[in-house]
């Protein structure tokens, strides 16, 4: 920037001069500063930006070198020769440049580079995406300006001497609008650092070269007209209008969004499409939105492509996990006819699989063409080529569908294939949908059946414990007649509760909770059992809940049997269990706490109330699950306090006003 500072000062100077020899000597002075400027340029039009800027290719290192050095030697070497002036015969009129042959030279050297610079600049820019391109948009439309009406005075130089100093203006108003835009572009860019990877296929269609040619032919064609007709007063005029023109163009070129709304507009208002894409999509939306099953979908798609291409024969065949093919629907056979030509074919149909676009069946090769031949015969002569359409959902191959009897026989176009592939596309997509759906489903009834049956093993797993410790105490107290009959009394109930549990076996997958007016303490009482004769264990009960509440005794006593079983298994031999009941406003509490091993907040947090999630090491993980699932259908919720190494606290509240579940 600095270089076009001082050419444009020195071409100032040049312009203002008194004499002849102070107007050869600025002249002089601009050039050699001017022929600076390709090298310059060059190198940085090859390194803005770009993420291998520090690694420039053997090739770039040579061209820049060329463009410093060869401008530069010239304008040293020849610089007597750059700019012989001799004054108007009119009084303060501009200087009058005769360029020789060094001159243009050196003019046709430059302007070559001003084209390869913005060619490099629009490498950069096409390269970038998103607001990469967003940031550096400015900056190349600046320079865009700033060398593009360089080209403009430089080809102005190549084809006249005279009034070369005239346009020369130009150099420096596009030098300040393009100052202007550049500071755009650094204030978007905040100074901060884009790296941008340039295909060199981006030449190919390089839209500078385009431009710089088509300004520069037609120029030259301006120029031939002057020098025929002899009426050059409007030439530079009309060749900047020309230049500006290219100029806009080319803004308009690299608008993103111009772009797109001129694509919508020629789409919209001058091409005709073969058909009429949002009415077929919504077609296809409506007729396989309301069916859900394979055989629906396929018999669907299958009328749906047969109305949309006129086509009388349209068959789907899909593959079966031995790769071969099953029929799915069609709009010329019937399924019996269908299923008696498959039997016929022996073939595996793996190399389907492997098939992604539409292709002609007529012309296909392989033992997979012939036999796709043979189950899709067509009905008439004058049908046409018959068609497959493969149908592939991603990386998964659904089967295929045939396509013959076309009406009048009319070859498919490009556009069709095009549209069947999308066609084939989708109906794959809707395909694997269901099937996964399918697996889904059943998945989740697996699932529910493990969960049921976890449910009612849990249950057994409490009561079995229950019975081991009133066998392991029985040899010890068996003389005891008030133990005797308890064990009596508790193997009794575990009995009955067993009965209850095979009962109620089918009311699993939906709680249901039978209330009645219970003793809490009572329910507490009866799950203490479950500790009895636990040696080395110290259980302390403070029961002071006074009103009854209406619950499901049984499965409110299973919750806190298991809390209990829980806290047993949590301390181990000499430890504390304390359970508690208490009111709470309308809340009746039921606390069990615990000295025991506690648990880590990450597991309270994720894994306490999911099921199949436990600490134990012969655990189910469904003990929990369970019992929050009966608190909540009690309108109760469960609390839980724990910390390693310290205890565990759960708390069940239950409201004394639960009149229904």
């Amino acid at each position: 920037m600095l270089t076009f500072a001082l050419e444009n000062l020195f071409g100032a100077m040049w312009r203002e001069a008194l004499s002849p020899e102070r107007a050869a000597f600025w002249g002089t002075l601009t050039l050699v500063t001017k022929s600076f400027l390709p090298g310059i340029w060059v190198c940085f039009s090859l390194t803005y930006s770009r993420g291998s800027a520090r690694t420039l290719p053997a090739r770039a290192r040579f061209l820049v070198l060329a463009a410093l050095l060869i401008p530069v030697a010239m304008s040293l070497v020849f610089r007597d020769q750059l700019v012989p002036v001799s004054p108007y015969t009119d009084p303060g009129a501009d200087w009058w440049v005769r360029s020789h042959a060094a001159a243009k030279t050196l003019s046709a050297f430059q302007l070559v580079a001003a084209v390869l610079v913005l060619m490099n600049l629009e490498k950069t820019f096409r390269s970038a995406v998103g607001t990469m391109q967003w940031r550096v948009k400015f900056l190349v439309i600046g320079l865009g300006i700033v060398f593009g009406a360089r080209i403009y005075t430089l080809s102005q130089a190549l084809l006249f001497s005279g009034d070369v100093l005239v346009v020369t203006d130009v150099d420096t108003v596009a030098f300040l609008i393009g100052c202007a835009l550049i500071v755009v572009a650094l204030v978007r860019s905040r100074f901060g650092e884009i790296d941008v990877y340039p295909s060199h296929a981006v030449l190919r269609t390089s839209l500078t070269f385009v431009l710089a040619g088509a300004y520069l032919f037609v120029v030259g064609v301006l120029a031939q007209v002057v020098a025929q007709t002899g009426k050059a007063g409007a030439f530079q005029f009309q060749a900047f209008v020309v230049l500006l023109a290219f100029a806009l163009l080319a803004m308009l070129l690299l608008s993103n969004r111009i772009r797109q709304n001129i694509r919508c507009i020629v789409s919209r208002h001058f091409k005709r499409p073969q058909y009429d894409f949002r009415q077929i999509w919504a077609r296809a939306t409506q007729s396989m939105s309301n069916v859900f099953d394979q055989s629906g979908v396929c018999s669907a798609a299958a009328r749906l492509i047969s109305e949309t291409f006129n086509v009388l024969s349209v068959s789907i065949w899909l593959l079966d996990e031995q790769d071969r093919l099953v029929f799915a629907a069609s709009t010329s056979r019937s399924e019996r006819e269908a299923n008696g030509v498959l039997p016929k074919l022996e073939q595996n149909f793996a190399a389907i699989r492997m098939l992604s676009k539409p292709f002609d069946l007529e012309k296909a090769e392989g033992d997979h063409a012939e036999s796709l031949r043979r189950i899709s015969l067509s009905q008439f002569r004058t049908g046409g080529n018959r068609v497959c359409v493969p149908l592939c959902a991603g990386n998964c191959s659904m089967g295929v569908v045939t396509l013959a009897d076309r009406v009048g026989g009319t070859p498919y176009t490009v556009e069709e294939l095009d549209l069947l592939k999308c066609m084939g596309d989708q109906i794959a997509v809707g395909l694997l949908n269901l099937r996964l759906t399918e697996e889904i489903t059943r998945g989740k009834e697996l699932e529910a059946f493990q969960a049921m049956s976890a449910f009612f093993v849990h249950d057994l797993k409490n009561a079995a414990s229950t019975l081991s410790l009133t066998l392991q105490n029985l040899p010890v107290h068996f003389d005891d007649p008030a133990f005797r009959s308890d064990a009596l009394r508790g193997i009794g109930e575990t009995a009955n509760r067993i009965n209850e549990l095979i009962s109620r076996l089918t009311a699993l997958r939906h709680l249901e909770v039978n209330l009645a007016e219970v003793d809490l303490n009572r329910v507490v009482d009866d799950a203490l059992k479950a500790l009895n004769g636990t040696a080395n264990i110290k259980v302390l009960k403070n029961l002071r809940l006074e009103p009854k509440l209406r619950l499901d005794r049984d499965q409110l006593g299973s919750v806190i049997t298991n809390l209990l079983l829980n806290a047993r298994d949590a301390v181990g031999p000499g430890g504390e269990v304390r359970i508690k009941t208490a009111q709470n406003g309308n809340w009746a509490i039921v606390s069990i706490a615990d000295n025991g091993c506690g648990m880590s907040p990450a597991f309270l947090k994720s894994s306490l109330f999911r099921p199949f999630q436990t600490t134990k090491k012969k655990g189910l993980g469904i003990g929990m699950f369970q019992s929050k699932m009966i608190v909540e259908a009690h309108r109760g919720r469960i609390l839980v306090e724990s910390e390693p190494t310290v205890g565990t606290t759960f708390r069940v509240m239950l409201p004394l006003n639960n009149e229904t579940a």
